[in-house]
């Protein structure tokens, strides 16, 4: 029988991913929704992406709850932690975040732990290396960076996601099981959506194809494609090297200006809509007084982080799909699914 992996968060854009790609290994996929009644819907969601759900099961998880998390994991060999709150707006209450994050992390790694699984992939984020340092560095993020979350405009999400891996790090070394736990830090994830649900990556180029933003804010941005990153998450699940490890995903680091221009010159129907100048900074700052989602990244103008991707190239095996690439593939899906 083939090996068990329970993946939380299956009907999530990168969870769903990272179904198909065990899937496509010839594993056998427990995945966990928050309510079995979504249940049909990504069966059905995978199924036109080219998955045979055939191994696919479903069990109800919830990150605040502790109910079932110990029968989930029960004959798995391996658990894939993908499931954590994601947002552009911060809420008013950083707990909203951070809590799900940090307690879903813990039961998910107990559960893990006490099933005896032999590894345990989380899925973390360049928000847990690359805030809180000096806005003008310029060498690349690495595994050994963590955010400082006394430093400068740290926010909940970035925040939670600190939390929650160190709260990883900690149980797996309070058992003496730091080697059976690898760690996936994603940039901006994009690429092929599965379901009209943009996620919050998709609403960033929907902002941009729409004609909702009439000049590219002063803003960039590391891309990473979410297939790739599904692919380091099976890799990372056996690989010997893996365990006890971080992994930095991202591609060189764009601006909005840049992904505009690419998205002018490959969707020429939507040129119109799409910014061609760049706002300078009293403007961006201005439209923040009444927009929310702009009021959230003013911080971050003019910054440029870089990771360095290196660990998760030998872990791939190969270099990454190129940004442009990412980024086309979201589009396509956004107008494909008839979002923008």
């Amino acid at each position: 029988m083939p090996d068990r992996v329970l993946l939380t968060g299956v009907s999530g854009f990168l969870g769903g991913h990272v179904a198909i790609a065990l899937l496509a290994a010839g594993y056998q996929v427990r995945g966990s929704v928050r309510n079995l009644a979504k249940a049909d819907k990504v069966r059905d969601t995978l199924t036109k992406a080219g998955a045979d759900v055939g191994r696919l099961e479903f069990v109800a998880l919830d990150l605040l709850k502790g109910d079932g998390w110990e029968a989930a994991a029960r004959d798995c060999r391996f658990v894939a932690h993908t499931a954590s709150p994601f947002v552009i707006q911060m809420p008013a209450d950083k707990m909203d975040l951070i809590r799900p994050a940090i307690e879903g992390t813990e039961r998910a790694l107990n559960a893990a732990l006490k099933a005896g699984v032999e590894r345990i992939v989380l899925t973390s984020s360049m928000a847990a290396i690359a805030y809180g340092h000096d806005r003008n560095r310029t060498t690349p993020f690495t595994a050994a960076d963590w955010t400082d979350l006394e430093g400068r405009d740290v926010n909940a999400y970035e925040e939670s996601k600190t939390r929650a891996e160190r709260r990883a790090w900690e149980i797996m070394k309070a058992t003496g099981r730091e080697k059976d736990l690898a760690v996936i830090n994603p940039s901006g994830i994009f690429g092929p959506l599965l379901d009209e649900d943009p996620g919050t990556s998709g609403q960033i180029l929907m902002r941009l194809l729409d004609g909702s933003v009439p000049a590219a804010p002063r803003l960039n941005f590391a891309v990473v494609d979410v297939r790739d990153v599904a692919a380091a998450h099976v890799a990372a699940l056996t690989s010997p090297s893996a365990g006890g490890r971080r992994f930095p995903m991202g591609e060189q680091p764009i601006s909005f200006k840049q992904a505009a221009d690419m998205l002018r010159r490959r969707f020429p129907a939507y040129a119109r809509k799409i910014p061609r100048f760049q706002a300078p900074d009293w403007l961006t700052r201005f439209v923040a007084l009444f927009d929310r989602d702009v009021r959230g990244v003013v911080n971050e103008l003019g910054v440029i982080r870089r990771m360095d991707s290196s660990d998760a190239l030998a872990l791939l095996g190969r270099s990454l799909i190129p940004a442009e690439t990412a980024i086309v593939a979201t589009a396509e899906s956004l107008i494909a699914f008839k979002l923008v």
